[in-house]
């Protein structure tokens, strides 16, 4: 019996690795070994830098919304603290739109914010937690004997 030897699967393995590591510099793009361990470090840092863009994006909005807030004359803890007692359900990529795109919108925001401040809105009490009745196939059993 003939020795077999796998050729089409580890060029076809070989094929899918250069595809994914082709503009990569010098080697990194057509030796083998050092390809699979760029690729597996590129995509550790793609993996990481997706999960860190979340929190940059919230930077940036935050820095845009607090300079808006100083034009307008407030800060931005206070314009946050006034938008949630205000009860004014607006997120943070919103505002930074809207104070960007739309400054006069977003001035009528800080005026909001700005009489939420000064009066707040009465909170409505909170309704009570119901408990829930226990399930019966999960209940204990209680044996008399």
């Amino acid at each position: 019996m003939p020795r077999v030897s796998h050729v089409v699967a580890s060029l076809r393995r070989k094929k899918r690795i250069f595809k994914k590591t082709k503009g990569f510099w010098g080697g990194r793009s057509r030796l083998y070994r050092t390809a699979i361990e760029t690729l597996r470090r590129g995509m550790v840092f793609s993996y990481r830098d997706r999960r860190a863009k979340k929190g940059d994006f919230r930077s940036l909005w935050i820095a845009r919304i607090n300079a808006a807030c100083k034009i307008n004359g407030i800060n931005y803890s206070s314009f946050i603290n006034g938008l949630n007692k205000a009860k004014v359900a607006v997120d943070r990529k919103i505002l930074a739109d809207l104070a960007v795109n739309d400054s006069a919108a977003f001035s009528e925001l800080v005026k909001v914010a700005k009489e939420a401040l000064v009066n707040p809105i009465a909170v409505a009490a909170k309704p009570k937690k119901v408990s829930k009745a226990k399930h019966p196939a999960k209940a204990k059993k209680t044996t008399k004997k």
